[in-house]
């Protein structure tokens, strides 16, 4: 019996923030979550997926057993761990003997704990002996590693989050903090308030939300970063806004630097990067006038094939200011997941080692190995992301395990990796989600335990180390991973050396962080003075912390001594280089991708809460309305978007925040939810060649109308996850299919489909059948002439599942009768006539959008309110939207803009 509610202390599992949850339970089920106003990183604030985090995880989603594959081709069944793991063990130990170490492979992620890290590296280099062993960090923060390494000498953040408040100039480039990192955002909102002379910078091709607080937005072409921070500089220098003192006694390489951009002039760099030459100069104005300087960035710098030259870039700025070592100041990257720091620092990247060690370095190899007590560590280089998947298509890998992570999903070049997971000859995935698209390749199936579930640490974004506690045990026959990964090596080791002391004899979490920390002493990141219980009694802390400290380190470089070799800094000078991919008569537009604000990387977990839905229901193109002109498209339409290397049929929309000449689509959409492989189907491989991080920015599409015209609509509300897995398959032979969640109270699956012509009448039938509108209490009209049916089930006087086929005229009426709860007499006038549009007074009755997640309030209900002259207080008064997270209220004031007389009535 389930005991009272309890509290445990723990951390989010989404974004880099790193924020602090309570999370509720009765010792079996997690019931609630809300912020730790004790933690330093959000002081009790969470966003719309924080908060939401109870409500995801349907166990009708997760992997509950192991389930093994014997042979290509053939359905996975049970099977117990002994089997499970002595099976992988065999295979690699054979895959190994027969064609070497490097024949095998291991993809993480940035989601595992530390102490999951250090065991899967530890597993790769020490035991297998390879360094085969690469993460989704690779696709994440790279770039922000070697632009640190390059220019600082060290992977260390040196600011901290109280610097966003104390900076008198923030600049933001190529993130969307308003969604990517809100709990931050929120901080430096409210900073801006407090203080209205704080200046706020984005550089963004696109306006987004983030926009919203700017005081200055510069909307440069995409890939144009490095000339931009160069023209920047070159303004600096011209106008005496550096500080000479700093760079004499700091820094090196100032002079080629100087000579490289004295040719980026505001003229050449206003018209390479597509922005005003006022723009330009007011933008160096700000930094060079402000007595603190941040800047703030992710993913629109990093993931490129000049990712590392534009980090430098931006790094250059900050040195050429001295603007680093002090309140309010610094370079300062947002990591994407909540702990690619930790996988920095334990060397989960394939050209790292433990302790921000470099795996090509043989010093730090007999480092680590003399500490692992084995005789060395492999000296060969491994295989970044993108250079391991091809690998594994062209069969040099012949076995990968992939841990928490969905590549089918996630890498660019999406055909390849489809290709590359359905060639291998064994694939093992451990995963708390089974309905991952890389699942479906999984030769071997292992549950792991996921938030809640585990116990561990995590690194986030400002180098703050905290205590990730378990609530509640795994469900069924889950394990944590560093457990899974850990007793795989043990029977592994059995087999490749024999008779010797296990390197695995791990029996805990704590006794994995215990081995790893003293990797890191007399480091950068030293963090040899933490253990959990420092951490339970201290609260999170930031590293350093070697031993003997009493407290950690909240700002680096301060005394402007660097970790390089003579403790300089280095100024990189890189010219200015066009992305590879280029528009041309074929491809004209360039395709940008970003995130939603309610949904999380490939939606394993998000996608499994119908209400993180109700802003950003299907993916959708964005095109400025030029463009759709331009193209003959009505916002709706169906197009056909395609790249060199794959296409993608998706809806329209109309979107003035996006440049013409340019298409917006947003990243987390997969084959899961959209048929045809998802987002990165478009997305091109080509790297950094410092970083190996991918170009997943910058693409050229090109967009056509898709003639479609037979459509299907359908939801169906109960059991949601179980009809997912079910009905997906039904439409593999579809054109377009896209699937997702709705509702709250009563969440369903919504489905939208299209094709040329009809299916066959037993497919239909299929479908009918998982829907539960083939028998009972369902009213029907078939027009097969046509080929056009409606059926709508309806029990208690109210509709709990539809299917319209042939044409969807009505879905949106019958979507808000559903969500009202109601069948009406004109419902069943409709049904039963040969009608297509809803009838008369009910034709434009739609739902509109999730505004506020939060709250459950729409934007029909803001715009009433507007119209009924509520301005932004009257609104969050009245509705209560911005008042939890606060995401939606650059939304709510771009509305209360389009209005001003009735907002101030």
């Amino acid at each position: 019996m389930a005991s009272q509610p309890q509290i445990t202390a723990s951390t989010c599992c989404y974004c880099g923030v790193g924020c602090g949850v309570l999370i509720e339970h009765d010792g079996e089920r997690i019931l609630g979550v809300s912020g730790d106003p004790e933690h330093p990183a959000n002081h009790g604030k969470l966003c719309s997926k924080g908060s939401t985090l109870h409500l995801t995880g349907d166990l009708d989603a997760r992997g509950l057993f192991p389930e093994l594959r014997l042979g290509k081709g053939l359905a996975r069944s049970r099977t117990d761990w002994d089997n499970a793991l002595d099976h992988a063990a065999n295979l690699f130990a054979e895959t190994i003997r027969e064609h070497g170490p490097d024949s095998v492979a291991f993809y993480i992620s940035g989601q595992l704990l530390t102490e999951d890290y250090y065991a899967f590296n530890k597993l790769a280099r020490a035991l297998v002996g390879t360094n085969n062993l690469d993460s989704n960090s690779r696709l994440c923060m790279s770039s922000a590693v070697v632009g640190y390494k390059r220019s600082l000498g060290a992977d260390a953040p040196p600011c901290n989050y109280e610097d966003i408040e104390q900076s008198d100039c923030v600049l933001i480039a190529g993130s969307n903090m308003a969604y990517a990192h809100p709990v931050l955002f929120r901080r430096l909102e409210e900073a801006k308030a407090k203080r209205p002379d704080m200046r706020v910078i984005v550089i963004d091709p696109r306006r987004t939300d983030t926009c919203e607080l700017a005081d200055l937005h510069l909307a440069i072409l995409p890939g144009t970063d490095v000339a931009l921070f160069h023209g920047i500089l070159h303004i600096l220098m011209w106008e005496g806004w550096i500080d000479r003192r700093f760079i004499d006694q700091h820094t090196d390489g100032f002079d080629a630097l100087k000579t490289l951009v004295r040719d980026y002039s505001p003229a050449m760099v206003s018209e390479l990067c597509g922005i005003s030459v006022d723009d330009l100069q007011s933008c160096a104005r700000m930094i060079g006038s402000a007595p603190s300087f941040l800047s703030l960035w992710c993913m629109g710098l990093n993931q490129s094939s000049a990712g590392s030259a534009k980090n430098s870039a931006l790094i250059n700025l900050h040195l050429a200011t001295g603007q680093i070592g002090k309140p309010g100041a610094g370079p300062f990257s947002l990591t994407g997941q909540p702990n690619a720091m930790g996988g920095r620092e334990t060397g989960s990247l394939a050209n790292l080692l433990p302790g921000h060690r470099d795996a090509a370095n043989a010093s730090h190899r007999a480092q680590v190995a003399e500490y692992w007590g084995v005789d060395a560590l492999p000296a060969s280089t491994g295989l970044s992301a993108i250079e391991l998947f091809e690998a594994v298509r062209v069969g040099k890998i012949k076995a990968l395990w992939i841990a928490c992570t969905n590549p089918a999903q996630s890498l660019p070049d999406q055909n390849k990796v489809h290709e590359a997971l359905a060639a291998c000859p064994f694939v093992v995935v451990q995963e708390a989600f089974f309905t991952t698209e890389t699942c479906h390749y999984a030769d071997l199936l292992l549950p792991a335990a996921s938030w809640g579930e585990k116990e561990g640490s995590v690194t986030n974004s400002e180098r703050r180390i905290s205590h990730v506690r378990r609530a509640v045990p795994a469900p069924a026959e889950a394990r944590p991973d560093w457990a899974i990964t850990s007793d795989f090596a043990r029977r592994l080791e059995k087999l490749l050396r024999p008779g010797l002391p296990s390197l695995f004899a791990f029996d805990s979490a704590q006794a994995l962080f215990e081995e790893y920390k003293y990797l890191t002493a007399n480091r950068d990141l030293d963090l040899s003075g933490l253990s959990y219980a420092i951490l339970d009694n201290q609260g999170p802390q930031q590293w350093p912390f070697p031993v003997g400290a009493s407290h950690g380190t909240p700002r680096l470089y301060r005394d402007g001594h660097f970790p390089t070799g003579n403790g300089r800094a280095q100024f990189q000078a890189d010219p200015y280089r066009p992305a590879r991919e280029k528009r041309d008569a074929r491809f004209p537009l360039t395709l940008n991708t970003g995130r939603l604000r309610d949904q999380w990387h490939g939606m394993s977990r998000t996608g499994t809460a119908a209400r993180l839905f109700g802003h950003a229901p299907e993916a959708v193109l964005s095109l400025h309305p030029d463009e759709l002109r331009r193209q003959r498209l009505q916002a709706g339409d169906l197009v056909k978007v395609r790249s060199r290397r794959g296409s993608l049929i998706v809806p329209v929309q109309a979107d003035d925040s996006v440049r013409s000449g340019q298409a917006y689509l947003p990243m987390h959409w997969g084959n899961r939810f959209l048929k045809g492989l998802g987002t990165n189907v478009l997305t091109l491989p080509d790297f950094d060649p410092l970083s190996k991080q991918p170009e997943l920015k910058h693409a050229g599409v090109q967009v056509t109308k898709a003639e479609l015209p037979w459509q299907l609509f359908a939801l169906v509300e109960g059991n949601v996850q179980m009809r997912f897995e079910a009905l997906r398959p039904l439409f593999e032979g579809f054109a377009y299919a896209n699937l997702s969640l709705t509702g709250r109270e009563r969440p369903a699956l919504i489905i939208s489909a299209a094709s040329t012509v009809a299916p066959d009448a037993g497919l239909l039938a299929q479908i009918d059948l998982l829907l539960g509108v083939e028998s009972g209490p369902v009213l029907a009209y078939d027009d097969p002439r046509r080929a056009v049916g409606k059926r709508v089930r309806i029990e208690d006087g109210r509709i709990v599942s539809i299917r319209l086929a042939g044409e969807t005229a009505a879905r949106d009426w019958l979507k808000s009768l559903w969500s009202e709860g109601q069948a009406d007499a004109d419902l069943r006038r409709w049904l039963l006539a040969p009608l297509s549009t809803p009838p008369g007074a009910a034709a434009g009755k739609t739902v509109g959008k999730t505004l506020c997640n939060c709250l459950n309030v729409s934007e029909d209900a803001v715009c009433s309110g507007i119209a009924r002259g509520l301005d932004l207080d009257g609104l969050k008064q009245e509705l209560k939207c911005g008042t939890s997270c606060g995401s939606c209220v650059a939304e709510i004031k771009r509305l209360l803009a389009t209005q001003p007389i009735a907002a101030h009535a």
